[in-house]
């Protein structure tokens, strides 16, 4: 009787022990899930969040490496309410005036002639560009810059169409200014400020507006008027293939004011990375950026 009893004891404890590995879900799927092999389902999950770890691991690491991603950036605004009544008058200017010549312009103006008119205007402004290449020791951009000057000069009718900037040619745009150069520098933009018609700037970028005077060469033109007429149709065409923007800008943001401004001075610290980065004497070194196997080593 003692040997029987143990017996059943043996066996309750047995099955006790094996049963919930032999049926580990209740149901008619139980045998189903027996049969399969139960390594590939408690595996695949952890491969999957394994790989998606390292994903958004490599991504953040490869934004940290990228010398021009966005970074926070301030910018001192000591005169705000002169600079917010100039915004203002500047979108007024935008809305009443601007924008229905512009609309009115693209109206009769087909696209691709505005387009000629945009290139011709880009084309005048090859001396800012020069001296901007020359002062920054971008001397590859400088030369790029006068190829596409003398290729648009006499193959593009005098710089109406941009042949150097397509084809097997593909000569890339110097788009600078003396603004930026003085930035590759280190010269900081100061404070910032809103010109009446000319818009957001500071007075590092200002010293933009007085070398587009001295280099630019439809301003020396005797006709004291013929230099407003050639900016103001500058302007008009300019702002006919660029419509909507700015009324996106305003229309996304609580306080255009702020946003104008932050997006300024973002993208001018961006446009003085990337030339910086072209510069032959002034750009970073090896030594001044960090290494990789110091910073794997915990240096």
């Amino acid at each position: 009787m003692t040997y029987r009893l143990f017996l059943m004891l043996f066996f309750a404890m047995l099955l006790s022990w094996t049963g919930p590995r032999l049926c580990p879900a209740a149901g008619p799927a139980a045998p189903d899930a027996v049969s399969a092999a139960p390594s590939a389902p408690a595996t695949a999950p952890a491969q999957t969040e394994k790989d998606a770890f390292e994903e958004e691991y490599t991504e953040e690491e490869d934004d940290a490496d990228d010398p021009f991603a966005d970074k926070p950036v301030t910018i001192a605004d000591p005169i705000e309410p002169f600079n917010r009544a100039m915004h203002q008058v500047n979108d007024k200017l935008y809305f009443w005036l601007l924008k229905p010549v512009a609309r009115g312009y693209k109206a009769v103006v087909p696209e691709p002639a505005r387009l000629s008119v945009k290139n011709f205007f880009f084309h005048l402004h090859y001396p800012t560009r020069l001296v901007s290449c020359l002062l920054q020791t971008d001397f590859a951009g400088a030369a790029t810059e006068t190829g596409r000057f003398v290729i648009n000069t006499v193959w593009g009718i005098g710089g109406l169409m941009d042949p150097a900037g397509g084809g097997e040619l593909l000569l890339k745009k110097q788009d600078t200014d003396l603004g930026q150069t003085l930035g590759v520098f280190g010269v900081g933009h100061g404070f910032y400020i809103v010109w009446p018609f000319f818009g957001p700037s500071s007075p590092r970028d200002s010293v933009d507006i007085l070398g587009n005077q001295v280099l630019y060469p439809l301003s020396f033109l005797n006709i004291w008027y013929a230099s407003i007429i050639t900016k103001s149709l500058q302007t008009v065409n300019s702002t006919s293939l660029r419509l909507g923007d700015y009324e996106a800008v305003i229309e996304a943001s609580i306080d255009p004011y702020i946003a104008i401004r932050n997006g300024y001075i973002q993208y001018r610290m961006k446009e003085v990375e990337e030339r910086r980065a072209r510069s032959l004497c002034l750009r970073k070194t090896g030594r001044d950026a960090p290494r990789p196997d110091a910073a794997q080593s915990g240096e």
